[in-house]
């Protein structure tokens, strides 16, 4: 378990330093809105910018390799840290100071997290999905993504920002089951993990999720955004680790602190994404002042 949540960190951490190293390299070479290819150019000559590319392919393996000896119902929560370290980085990184407001909202994800998985203590799961079982997932989790940005047709703002970040952080969750589905077939060889169709679903579906969060990001604020995205991420991937998986967490009156957990961390989001430094990392301001 503490391989798992080491390397569940290390995902977080590197992902955030790639956006943060790569929204620098953007702004210093791009700062305008339009793209064109000198622009990519540039880019890919641009020694930040590709140590934010090696920083994403490590967060990835880091998440991989998370998830091949630790629990879905364990790693991704965890990964919900990726916001805090965006902070430590943007102060770290570009020197931007960070408030008394931003340290409340930090220490309050951290530990609402801690609560969680304390209260929640997710047990290792022996069984492997059958394809019934993931084609029902398959349905439901398309059926629901499906009726969310639906949904968010008749709506503008704030309220088509939150059902597509919902949206988005569900598609993510699966991503994350598929991937733990994918890392099964390592020991097998490259020719295994190749022909398995769960890395092929994986990448389908991140990239859906991905599509969906940029939607989500351009119609409505990243208070209105970050919430919705980082409570479903880890609510819906416990619930992936339990019925696919197996995964067992605890329940009674352990359900109360582990409501509390997700609470803080619903407070710690939405209060994190009001503060200055986040909302100009993710709206593309500058910065670096």
């Amino acid at each position: 378990m503490i391989i798992a949540i080491v390397l569940a960190l290390f995902a977080a951490a590197s992902n955030a330093l790639s956006s943060v190293l790569q929204r620098r390299a953007a702004r210093s070479v791009a700062p305008g809105d339009s793209f064109q290819m000198s622009v990519m150019l540039s880019l890919v000559r641009d020694t930040g910018w590709l140590l934010g590319i090696l920083a994403l392919i490590a967060g990835f393996l880091f998440q991989a390799g998370a998830l091949t000896v630790g629990q879905l119902a364990l790693v991704q929560p965890i990964l919900v840290t990726e916001l805090p370290f965006t902070m430590a980085f943007i102060w770290l990184v570009l020197g931007r100071r960070l408030d008394r407001e931003s340290w409340i909202a930090v220490g309050a994800m951290t530990v609402g997290l801690a609560v969680l998985l304390a209260a929640a203590s997710p047990a290792h799961g022996t069984r492997t999905p059958h394809r019934v079982e993931w084609a029902i997932a398959i349905l439901v989790t398309v059926g629901v993504m499906a009726f969310l940005v639906a949904s968010s047709r008749g709506v503008r703002g704030a309220r088509r920002a939150v059902l597509l970040a919902v949206a988005s952080g569900l598609g993510f969750s699966f991503t994350a089951a598929l991937m733990k589905d994918a890392t099964r077939a390592i020991p097998g060889g490259a020719s295994s993990v190749l022909t398995s169709w769960a890395l092929y679903a994986m990448v389908a579906a991140g990239l859906a999720s991905l599509v969906l969060l940029q939607d989500a990001l351009r119609s409505g604020s990243l208070v209105a955004v970050q919430p919705g995205l980082n409570v479903t991420d880890p609510v819906a991937s416990i619930a992936y680790g339990v019925g696919l998986f197996g995964e067992s967490i605890r329940l009674g009156g352990w359900v109360v602190l582990e409501l509390l957990g997700i609470g803080l961390i619903l407070y710690g989001s939405i209060h994190l994404a009001q503060t200055r430094p986040l909302r100009d990392h993710a709206g593309g301001g500058d910065v670096c002042d």
